[in-house]
């Protein structure tokens, strides 16, 4: 770490010099590092909240490091080599550059969590991950990036245009803290369609259609997810949406992501599709928009017409979570009624 290499002591007095720094990243860092060298099999990880409230769930050190390895053997990560850790270490994901780095040999540099992570860095790197935001804001840092890993919000059609052909190679994931991180991955600089599942893990869908992971090395039972999704085959699959998103106006079922990405670059802010409870139709679909001052006019017309907007709503500021995340009912319960 930080160009010094360090045994099991030396991690645990840079633990201990971690905590005492006046930087939060670095005593979080710190203080995971610490609970990472302790005897328990097992460590406090925090979810997110972006569908719920946020909760403490309890993993694996084994799955841990089992995740590190099958990330290492997707990326061909070799001991030696570098990267870069820009996240909040409260979540899962900058816990798992340090622990990629631990279990695989990388050479791991960890800077203050910022919306512009390579805009004073120099030095080029193997592998990091980021947020989507962090990633909008580097474009003409990339060339730094050998491999870039980008989760916790969505990517819009916008940034993923800016990205394609990109002389870094980027990935979108799909995973959770249950999951410990991703568990699969789609090639965004090739425009790929599809996430890819990782070593050792295997797919299904319920009868919703919402995506069944099984990953014995990770979790020890198959985790049924409320994600709606398009097998293209036994290792690859389509997002569609979530399943606890989708709106039922008038017995037609609509998911919300799909008209979102219909209606990118019609609308300059951040946005998102809701719904809201009507007695005739059951629900009635409403957009929100990020802006302070309303549109003069918008034209829904590229959407069918029982799924275009009934009502608009503006607030100032979305609520979201650490990593970007839209908390969507937080952010309807801003609004008020036309």
């Amino acid at each position: 770490m930080e160009g010094i290499f360090y045994d099991t002591i030396g991690l645990s007095s840079l633990s201990d010099r971690f905590m005492k720094e006046r930087e939060d990243y670095q005593f979080t860092l710190g203080s995971f590092i610490a609970k990472w060298m302790d005897s328990s099999p097992e460590i406090s990880l925090q979810t997110s909240g972006s569908t719920g409230s946020p909760k403490t769930v309890l993993m694996s050190k084994q799955a841990m490091v089992n995740s590190a390895i099958a990330t290492g053997d997707y990326f061909n990560l070799k001991p030696g080599d570098s990267a870069l850790s820009c996240l909040p270490f409260e979540y899962i994901a900058a816990k798992m550059m340090f622990v990629r780095a631990y279990v695989l040999g990388l050479e791991l540099d960890c800077i203050k969590p910022s919306s512009n992570p390579l805009e004073t860095l120099s030095r080029n790197y193997d592998f990091c991950a980021m947020v989507p935001l962090q990633l909008e804001n580097s474009l003409e840092y990339l060339h730094q990036i050998k491999t870039i890993i980008v989760g916790g919000a969505k990517l819009s059609n916008g940034l993923k245009i800016k990205l394609k052909n990109s002389s870094s190679s980027i990935y979108e994931t799909f995973g959770m803290t249950e999951t410990v991180s991703h568990i699969a991955v789609k090639n965004i600089s090739q425009s790929s369609t599809f996430f890819e599942v990782l070593p050792s893990v295997s797919i299904g869908v319920d009868a919703r259609n919402c995506l069944t992971i099984n990953a014995p090395h990770l979790v020890s039972t198959p985790i049924q997810t409320n994600d709606v999704v398009k097998l293209n085959s036994k290792t690859t699959f389509e997002w569609i949406g979530r399943f606890d998103t989708i709106i039922n106006s008038g017995g037609i079922k609509i998911a919300p992501e799909q008209l979102e990405q219909q209606l990118e670059g019609f609308i300059e802010e951040r946005f998102f599709i809701t719904s809201q409870k009507e007695n005739s139709l059951g629900e009635t679909v409403v957009i929100v928009i990020e802006r302070s001052k309303p549109y003069e006019t918008l034209n829904f017309d590229v959407l069918e017409p029982m799924k275009r907007p009934k009502h608009i709503y503006y607030v100032d500021a979305f609520k979201e979570t650490i990593s970007g995340k839209i908390k969507r009912q937080e952010t309807l319960d801003l609004v008020k009624p036309e």
